[in-house]
């Protein structure tokens, strides 16, 4: 152990003075690093859950990537394209794609004896991924698509709710659908109304989405459309890291060539994800501002702690020591006092989010945060972060105040000690 090391350690235990005035502002610096670093914990692991937890729940709808064709501009009546695509087997030997589905979609309204909604009717085929609805079904389950048409409809508790509907109940849906003669002439428009019994009711909080989207077999749909059996409205695409979803993005919408497009989930719904970015921008925010409170707060425990100590700081210098070498001494004691705080900083903060991980202590108003409580994504690389940028920060704030040290004299220090 180095001379500078001992003496910073016996300054510590207060063996080497009887004088205790440093005691308290010592530990107050320590506890202002103990609080910041456990607020930055919890600030990323918030914030990180949060954002986690409402792209999960708009990928478990829409999936990562969706292709359809160039003409549908959005719209929830699209032109029809090929489920046969000569680009599917190369999208399909890409490491990083998880799963590719077909859809439909239209728009219906239904009736009942109190009410009307408008809904997003979402036909699916059996190579739907139920693993996300899997988790958020309150009541029954999802349905299975054979080889006949099945008439079994996923909806909301919304929906639900609002339209006085139980598991199991008949659901009479009505659609606006184009009649074509045998040349693929339109003849008429006309509305009929289609029955489906409800197998299973789902809630994932994002109001837009339990608003309107019913989910059924993707036949239904291409009958009422009047489209042959391998015409669908696009495919969707889900991919194995969602950090990549821009490159892929790309790179699918590079394969599958003209008449096409290949949306992310982010450019389909760019007011929520750019909502999502801006929340970064908070927590860096907050991140800045605790690093600089614990900054301040060793300042003043290192200034203390020097002017406490003048008397030996000349005592060492008549003795022959540098001042880089003192210098070391109260960097050594700033090193200890912040790994001190640093410790019960990780202590709180973790155990904090790990009680509201495993049990939901903080609820949240679902209908404004999309959300029932606040979300937790704990990260070891983030904590390691936090924790190392905490202490070079610190010590970089502390190294101008250490210089002090270099403006005490041997001789004024032990005249008027």
């Amino acid at each position: 152990m180095s001379i500078e090391r001992f003496i910073a350690k016996r300054i510590l235990s207060g063996s080497s003075t009887s004088n205790q005035l440093s005691r308290p502002i010592v530990r107050i610096s320590v506890l202002g690093i103990t609080l910041g670093l456990a607020v930055m914990i919890l600030a990323m692991a918030v914030v990180t859950g949060f954002q986690n937890e409402i792209k999960a729940k708009l990928i478990g709808f829409n999936s990562h990537i969706q292709i359809s064709n160039y003409d549908n501009n959005s719209s929830a009546e699209p032109k029809p394209v090929s489920k046969f695509q000569p680009f599917l087997d190369e999208i399909k030997s890409n490491p990083e794609i998880k799963h590719i589905s077909v859809f439909a979609t239209k728009n219906g309204i239904v009736k009942t004896q109190t009410d009307n909604e408008g809904i997003l009717l979402k036909g699916i085929s059996s190579d739907y991924d139920w693993s996300f609805l899997d988790k958020s079904f309150v009541q029954g389950k999802g349905f299975v698509t054979t080889d006949s048409v099945s008439k079994s409809i996923v909806i909301s508790k919304h929906l639900s709710d609002k339209l006085s509907l139980k598991l199991n109940d008949k659901m009479i849906i009505y659609f606006i659908v184009d009649r074509f003669d045998s040349l693929g002439t339109k003849i008429r428009t006309e509305t009929t109304g289609k029955d489906f019994y409800i197998s299973g009711i789902y809630e994932t909080g994002l109001e837009e989405v339990d608003k309107t989207l019913v989910l059924s077999d993707i036949r239904r749909i291409q009958k009422m459309n009047g489209w042959k059996e391998d015409e669908v409205a696009g495919f969707e695409i889900a991919i194995k890291d969602y950090k990549k979803i821009d490159d892929i993005g790309y790179d699918v919408d590079a394969m599958i060539g003209q008449g096409l497009v290949a949306l992310t989930i982010k450019q389909t719904n760019p007011a929520i994800f750019s909502w999502l970015d801006m929340i970064d921008i908070n927590v860096f925010i907050v991140l800045i501002l605790m690093v600089i409170v614990a900054g301040i707060n060793m300042i003043s425990a290192l200034l203390i702690l020097i002017l406490e100590r003048t008397n030996m700081i000349g005592i060492l210098k008549a003795m022959g020591a540098s001042n880089g070498s003192v210098q070391k001494i109260f960097l050594y004691n700033s090193v200890f006092l912040i790994g001190k705080g640093l410790l019960w900083g990780n202590v709180f903060g973790i155990t904090i989010a790990l009680l509201q991980q495993q049990f939901g202590i903080f609820k949240l108003d679902e209908k404004v945060y999309y959300i029932s409580q606040i979300p937790i994504d704990l990260s070891l690389v983030h904590i390691l972060l936090l924790n190392a940028g905490t202490l070079v920060c610190c010590l970089l704030m502390l190294i101008v105040p250490s210089f002090i040290v270099s403006k005490i004299t041997p001789v004024k220090a032990i005249r008027f000690s």
